[in-house]
């Protein structure tokens, strides 16, 4: 599977976009493609930690490289015919620092709403709206700096997700 010309790699990521997705096609059956992958990631020259579950894959910098913000790479291969499948992938972070990051997002939502209700019954008490205004001026600002700090992260793995990526069509051309 030496030519080239058999990889199509669509381009599916934005700016605002913190999880990049890919799409290859290839002229392979599905489940020798699958065997092949699997069998170079247990070769004793991978230096990448995997895992393989159910026909998804997930490849990890090694442990002396890895950062906090260290991209993981999972992708799956999907069948579309006996002779093509698919490789459909996905960067990210570790899942440890997702779920960190949505639990930090799912705090900040819930205090948002919690301080529009505080302002809410404040108005209608008339007491001072100070705080719960500040409040709701302050989340927002909390979530725009969320968002930079995933970029930041992005920004900082970037190499590795290359590496990961040539790592994989290095694979696929073997």
């Amino acid at each position: 599977m030496s030519d080239n010309n058999n990889l199509l790699i669509e381009k599916r990521n934005s700016e605002i976009n913190l999880r990049p997705r890919f799409s290859i096609d290839i002229q392979e059956n599905s489940e020798k493609l699958l065997q092949r992958i699997m069998n170079h990631l247990k070769s004793d020259d991978c230096v990448y930690k995997n895992r393989v579950v159910d026909g998804h894959v997930f490849i990890d910098i090694p442990e002396n490289k890895s950062h906090f913000w260290s991209p993981q790479l999972h992708f799956e291969v999907v069948k579309v015919d006996e002779k093509s499948s698919i490789i459909k992938g996905l960067f990210g972070p570790k899942p440890q620092v997702w779920t960190l990051f949505m639990f930090v997002h799912f705090v900040v939502a819930t205090m948002f709403l919690g301080f529009g209700v505080m302002a809410y019954v404040r108005y209608r008490l008339d007491e001072s709206l100070i705080f719960p205004i500040a409040m709701l001026v302050a989340l927002p600002l909390i979530w725009v700096l969320l968002y930079f700090l995933g970029k930041i992260g992005k920004d900082t793995g970037k190499n590795q997700m290359k590496e990961l990526h040539d790592f994989l069509i290095n694979i696929i051309n073997n």
